[in-house]
């Protein structure tokens, strides 16, 4: 604004009339609003105009100053948008510090009542937000402070107690949290001793001769034989192994060695350790635990006569609709899917075909009366009732670092007489190996796509998508930054990633499937299940982060997820692109055209059960899970046992090394928990131990309750990330509640607090993109925002930065 402008004028005018003191970096954001409130041919406001106009320019300071405010009382529940509401309630230009306290006050009693209907559920509902959050535990005198603010939004006066109550149960908590904390530290360094005064007692292979009362070349053979246990190898830098051996167990062995020099050569005899010595070596753990034997665990599969057959081939070849024609006419059976969404869909499938089907996840049980048939998840696969045909979708999860055992176990354990294994032909050497490891016959079928998938010659344009599109992105932000330019832009879009639950997706999905949505916008999650009208799969990026490091897409996932494209019946054919600049259309190409990958590892990953678990711990005397599973990691299957590798088992054994604290829990309730389907990403360990307290105390655990929850319309990004994460709290809660119904009790609030978020989050979804959205810098043309694949050079790259080193990735909500 110039000095002669009418704004000026009018600011000039209405800073004499009202006296009010005006900074002058406040003056040009000033003139701008008053000039905005100005009429055609005027250069005067009137006083009221002027205060409001100042009081525009002054709330976001206010803002600022309510949340330094707040940090300094130690009220860190209040929120950038508490302070932001309360600042625009102001209406006096020159508000002190107790005026904008008190529209503060105002504003978080409001949501405080919001949050949930009794004070006690809004407490530990904030409490609980801010640990998701960031991680934070409040300090006694935070509770304290919390709690106070939590009485007045609900009217109670000091004569209920309910701040003292609070106050109590606060400082309880926190002496339990030092005593697990202090327990946890001295039952792990006291295992950790035991597991050291073992290994200081081993000898070299030169002590052997001696202790046994043989020749070396007696004592190689038995070696060899497998019946002289080497109790642990220790690598050379030469490339060599060291043996050592436990001479307690070598002692012990003395009595078979008749037998051996007068047995058959190369038969194994079964070591029995002595029940006298608590000093259990690896290979006695070893042979406890039958790792290096897995099939055999497996009793009612192996006492079948079980015939495979391995159904291989690309996304859109009707693999699932052949084994569910063999499943719906046997007499008996079972479908397992990778996912609980896809479960429910096998089952549906079922029951269109006239087969009554029960259904059993992580989560969830629906017992159809007389049913004789089960759509579940591949990890609750029930391993002793034979049935005459099952099925096992997504097989080329076997390579998976996170869930592959799952798959060795079901694949290796259904107890069917004809187990139908689905996949892509990626998982065919690995399944061959299964079926040998298992002496099970093995036929191969492999089907080809049913409609053409062509790749598209060039990159797609943003402003060029059409209906039936689908953007794939590789995190929930840049899934969001997309919907929020497309919304910009005027498009109705659907959005499909990991967070949200199977029940949203479904309903997202429905939406681009009736046309209610142009663009579907998704992760890889949309890889697996969720039959979608896909015309063109785009994808926004051709690099992602695996939980490890920065990759380039493999030929596998672009053709899983591009696969989706064309859906039979519905499109003559699909077309995978790249949006463009985010990279090359020749690098589709050449993953669409590669043979199936040549996996380093055929091994199956295995991991213990609950069986192997109690058999090890009674083996080696004790009652800790944590000693139990580092036992375990050192003695079972070593790194070059030439049918199994030992599966990814870092989060189970942090789980068990915090539980150590925790008494009053037997070791298959820990073991239990250890299993529990959590992100420690959103602090989801610390959560559990929290849990596993109240359930070893006697305490009812309470499930956590959906929140504050404001109008879907005006629902903010960080509103949505917080109702997702509530909802993650109460998949793990209801995991729980399945196998601890004692201690996990209010079952049906849970399931209402799970009803609410997911409507709502679909609300949102939904009202958000049935309407333009205005506002925001769009980005350029053709290039998405924070696209982590633009600059791809042709044919791949191998400079991408290494990401930090995450934890295991679970499937939460289709477990």
């Amino acid at each position: 604004m110039t000095s002669e402008s009418p704004a000026r004028h009018a600011v000039d005018a209405a800073i004499a009339e009202t006296g009010l003191a005006i900074e002058t970096r406040e003056l040009p954001k000033l003139e701008r609003t008053v000039a905005r409130a100005l009429a055609p041919g005027q250069d005067r406001v009137d006083a009221a105009t002027f205060r409001a106009a100042l009081c525009a320019v002054r709330r976001k300071p206010w803002g600022s100053r309510l949340m330094d405010l707040t940090r300094r009382a130690g009220e860190v529940w209040v929120t950038r948008a508490d302070t932001e509401a309360a600042a625009a309630t102001i209406d006096d230009p020159e508000p002190d510090d107790a005026s904008l306290l008190r529209a503060l006050g105002e504003v978080v009693r409001a949501r405080l009542r919001a949050t949930a209907p009794t004070p006690e559920a809004a407490l530990e509902t904030i409490r609980a937000d801010l640990f998701d959050g960031t991680g934070r535990v409040l300090s006694p005198a935070e509770t304290e402070t919390l709690s106070r603010a939590v009485a007045a939004a609900f009217g109670l006066d000091a004569a209920t107690g309910f701040v003292e109550a609070v106050r109590r149960t606060a400082d309880a908590r926190q002496e339990e949290q030092d005593a697990i904390e202090q327990a946890a530290r001295a039952r792990r360094r006291e295992e950790v001793r035991r597991l050291r005064e073992w290994e200081d007692s081993l000898v070299a292979f030169s002590e052997v001769p001696r202790l046994l009362h043989c020749s070396q070349k007696e004592a190689l053979r038995w070696i060899a034989e497998n019946r002289l246990p080497v109790a642990r190898r220790v690598p050379q830098p030469n490339g060599t192994e060291r043996w050592e051996f436990d001479p307690r167990e070598l002692v012990a062995l003395r009595a078979r060695l008749p037998e051996w020099r007068g047995g058959l050569p190369g038969v194994a005899t079964p070591l029995v350790p002595d029940p006298g010595t608590r000093k259990v070596g690896n290979a006695v753990i070893a042979r406890v635990a039958a790792l290096d034997r897995y099939a055999a665990h497996f009793k009612t599969a192996r006492a079948l006569k079980r015939r495979i057959t391995l159904v291989t081939g690309p996304t859109n070849s009707g693999k699932s609709h052949t084994a569910l024609e063999a499943l719906a006419r046997a007499e008996s059976g079972m479908a397992l899917a990778p996912l609980r969404l896809l479960a429910h869909e096998f089952r549906e499938a079922l029951t269109a075909r006239g087969v009554p089907t029960s259904l059993a996840t992580g989560e969830e049980r629906i017992d159809v009366p007389g049913s004789r048939h089960l759509a579940a998840t591949v990890e609750m696969c029930p391993l002793h009732n034979p049935v005459d045909v099952a099925m096992i979708d997504e097989a080329q999860m076997l390579s998976d670092p996170d869930r592959g055992a799952a798959w060795t176990a079901a694949i290796m354990g259904a107890p069917a007489r004809h187990l139908f294994v689905l996949g892509a032909p990626d998982c065919i050497p690995m399944v061959r190996r299964i079926a040998e490891l298992c002496g099970d016959p093995l036929d191969e079928v492999h089907l080809e796509r049913k409609g053409p998938l062509v790749t598209a010659s060039e990159p797609v344009r943003l402003q060029d998508l059409k209906p039936h599109d689908a953007l794939i992105a590789f995190s929930r932000r840049e899934v969001l930054d997309l919907r929020a330019a497309l919304l910009a832009r005027g498009r109705r879009v659907a959005v499909v990633y990991g967070a949200l639950s199977p029940e949203v997706r479904r309903a997202e999905a429905q939406r681009f499937n009736d046309g209610e949505a142009d663009i579907l916008i998704a992760t890889d999650a949309i890889g697996m299940g969720l039959n979608l009208t896909i015309r063109r799969v785009i994808f926004t990026a051709l690099r992602k982060f695996d939980g490890t490091q920065t990759r380039d897409l493999n030929a596998q996932e672009v053709k899983q997820i591009g696969g989706r494209a064309g859906r039979y019946g519905k499109h003559e054919q699909g077309v995978v692109a790249v949006l463009a600049g985010a990279g090359s259309a020749s690098f589709i190409r050449a993953m669409m055209a590669a043979p199936p990958a040549e996996l380093a590892d055929l091994r199956p990953q295995v991991q213990p059960d609950a069986d192997i678990i109690q058999a090890v711990a009674a083996e080696i005397g004790s009652e800790s899970l944590f000693g139990v599973l580092a036992r375990i990691r050192r003695a079972v299957l070593r790194p070059d046992d030439p049918n199994y590798r030992l599966a990814n088992m870092e989060q189970a054994f942090a789980i068990a090394t915090a539980l150590e604290g925790v008494s009053g829990l037997s070791l298959a309730q820990r073991w239990v928990y250890a299993m529990c389907p959590v992100d420690d990403r959103d602090n989801g360990i610390q959560r559990l131990i929290h849990w596993a307290a109240d359930h070893a105390a006697g305490r009812p655990v309470v499930p956590p309750g959906p929140g504050r929850l404001p109008p879907p319309d005006r629902a903010e990004r960080i509103e949505l990330e917080r109702a997702e994460k509530r909802h993650k709290r109460l998949v793990a809660w209801r995991w729980l509640s399945l196998r601890f119904p004692d201690a996990y009790p209010a079952r049906e609030d849970a399931e209402d607090a799970t009803a609410r978020l997911n409507d709502w989050i679909e609300d949102v979804l939904r009202q958000q993109s049935s309407r333009s959205r205005a506002g925001g810098e769009e980005p350029r043309p053709g290039q998405p925002p924070h696209a982590p694949g633009r600059g791809h050079r042709k044919g791949g790259g191998r400079n991408g930065n290494r990401g930090g080193k995450g934890p295991p990735r679970h499937s939460v909500s289709g477990r």
